[in-house]
């Protein structure tokens, strides 16, 4: 009776947390460059003394999918999608270099230069880029940042600074806690810009969640919870049947 209960515990309890996952993937579906988790289960043999003949079930976050997300036309001097592979360098709360693919760019009041989610963008150079007071901003395809001083005459461009685009290949990178990718062996130096990336200015990339999927999959992690609090309720039934047989005895 017992190992039935603690089995079907545990599996509720994991189910819970998968559910957890694809419920923030489908509330990521509309933010741009988010990449979803994934989560699987395994049964794992809970060891201790004598022989382990208990299990449980266990909820991994094997990774995230790196794939790309859809491309949309905004035409918005500010949106920017990475070409192909690669990935922005922005400023991560703990104040370490982060890398993300969101590109909706904005120039807050301070005149700092962040994307959608309030992260800093990297400069070249690594450090977070600085807009002074400008009639006009643009992005070349190279992600050099150009800018028509407040009060300049139309034709007079200055270059400020290019975006810090870097590729250290999908296989090398992570996602933390705090949505944004990591190099895996995290501590050396960080990585350097690579020049041969490129930018399509007026496009934004948007979520790689399909919500169809995320929707079906939130569908059967709740009939699956839904089985094992009716196993736990049966196991509870049968145990006060067992405890009434034993009284009659």
């Amino acid at each position: 009776m017992d190992r039935s209960l603690y089995i079907a515990m545990n599996g509720a309890k994991q189910t819970l947390l998968a559910q957890t996952a694809n419920a923030n993937n489908l509330a990521n579906t509309q933010t741009a460059g988010f990449k979803s988790d994934l989560e699987q289960f395994r049964a794992m043999p809970t060891f201790g003394p004598g022989y382990p003949s208990r299990v449980y079930a266990m909820t991994e976050r094997p990774g995230s999918d790196m794939s790309s997300g859809s491309l949309q036309t905004t035409g918005r001097d500010l949106d920017v999608a990475v070409s192909g592979d690669g990935w922005f360098a922005v400023k991560g709360k703990d104040g370490s270099e982060a890398y993300t693919r969101a590109g909706d760019l904005r120039i807050t009041t301070q005149g700092l230069l962040e994307n959608g989610a309030g992260q800093q963008m990297m400069g070249e150079q690594g450090q977070p880029i600085a807009i002074p007071p400008a009639q006009k901003v643009e992005i070349g395809v190279d992600g050099t940042i150009s800018i028509i001083p407040q009060g300049s005459n139309a034709t007079t461009l200055v270059v400020l600074d290019r975006l810090k685009m870097v590729n250290p290949g999908n296989e090398n990178m992570e996602k933390g806690e705090d949505g944004l990718l990591h190099l895996k062996n995290a501590g050396g130096p960080p990585l350097t810009a690579d020049a041969n990336l490129k930018l399509m200015p007026g496009v934004l990339e948007g979520s790689n969640v399909n919500p169809m999927s995320a929707m079906v999959e939130m569908i059967e992690l709740s009939r699956n919870f839904e089985l094992q609090t009716k196993v736990m309720k049966n196991v509870d039934d049968l145990a006060g049947a067992t405890t009434k047989l034993m009284q009659m005895a």
